[in-house]
């Protein structure tokens, strides 16, 4: 019989040799601190002896934060000396501003959840999944409101055809069996994050998850039948226990999804046409129109889709237009569109 070493109490928060080994002898009386919500001005962080609330520098920005970042802390004065380097972290550009927004942090697993209803969107799933590809974790399409619909299975065969060897799990969020149908993503110390679109079941999933004692839930809310829309009803990005082992975190629900400074996400997604790129006979191909193309000699053959390869010139080319980049002389730095 295998001897299994038992988990650390930091180990179940999701600790790592990856964070382990970035702790300096000089760093050796500091204390561990997982990130369990962001406030304007406040971080509520969750260690081995329970929830603590950290006192932050007079110089320092809440919004450099991220839920389920590792910090270390001074036990003396509960001052938050530093942050660990992050494994994974997914973040999104605002329309406005050139900064990055942070939306979570040492994510092992993104669950990406629509509902198999008029919510179910190709082009916005393709861009979560250009996120999560971003980030450096494992997406996971999650179809909920199953057991709502005529025929799931056109709903599940779209989503896998999104991307390679992409898992698709459709269930229904108030069951106790969508535990069991997330349950290889939610072992001890795995961190699950929840993104998708309001009304799409993400806190009914969260507290299915969480097993959520009465008045303790996450809101949920209704949708409108007509388009399937829902209202916001998460409205900041929080920590939680997932009885027996992993973490999850909520996210309110995001309206426009930009992509920005993401070409690795996209060439992840787009496989298919990435791998094709390099038969071409020009090495600027465009794939539109010059001759020995081997990404249009797919689409005349069948095996590539010419709704996908339309689809992927058009992310491509926001994310050309999104994406800043620094110019200028030394001391004098301005942005301008990166050229591809």
């Amino acid at each position: 019989m295998t001897n299994v070493r038992p988990h650390s109490p930091l180990e179940l928060l999701g600790w790592s040799d990856f964070f382990a080994d970035q702790i300096k002898q000089s760093q050796a009386d500091l204390i561990p601190m997982r990130i369990a919500s962001v406030h304007r001005a406040r971080i509520d962080t969750i260690g081995v002896a329970g929830p603590i609330e950290l006192q932050l520098a007079s110089d320092a920005n809440t919004g450099d934060f991220a839920v389920g970042d590792w910090v270390l802390a001074d036990s003396q004065s509960d001052m938050l000396v530093s942050r660990l380097e992050r494994k994974t972290v997914f973040r999104r550009r605002p329309e406005v501003g050139r900064g990055q927004q942070l939306m979570a942090a040492n994510i092992d697993t993104l669950l990406i959840v629509t509902s198999c209803n008029a919510d179910f969107n190709v082009e916005r799933l393709e861009r979560y999944l250009i996120m999560a590809n971003e980030a450096g974790c494992t997406p996971v399409i999650v179809l909920t409101k199953a057991d709502t619909a005529e025929d799931v299975g056109s709903f599940q065969a779209q989503a896998e055809a999104l991307q390679r060897d992409l898992p698709v799990v459709a269930l229904n969020g108030q069951s106790a069996d969508a535990i069991t149908s997330l349950r290889s993503w939610c072992g001890v110390g795995q961190t699950i994050a929840l993104v998708g679109s309001s009304g799409v079941g993400k806190s009914t999933l969260v507290n299915t998850l969480t097993g959520a004692a009465a008045g303790s839930e996450q809101k949920t809310g209704t949708i409108r039948e007509h388009d399937a829309q829902g209202r916001h009803t998460t409205t900041a990005r929080s920590l939680h226990a997932i009885p027996g082992g992993g973490w999850v975190i909520d996210t309110p629900g995001i309206r426009t999804l930009y992509v920005s400074d993401v070409t690795d996400g996209i060439d992840t997604l787009f496989a298919d046409i990435t791998e094709l790129a390099p038969l071409c006979r020009f090495r600027d191909c465009t794939h539109a129109h010059e001759p020995g193309c081997a990404v249009q000699a797919a689409v005349k053959t069948g095996s590539l889709a010419a709704d996908r390869l339309e689809r992927w010139r058009n992310l491509v080319s926001e994310n050309r237009d999104r994406t800043p980049v620094l110019s200028g002389p030394r001391g004098n730095k301005t942005f301008r569109k990166k050229k591809y």
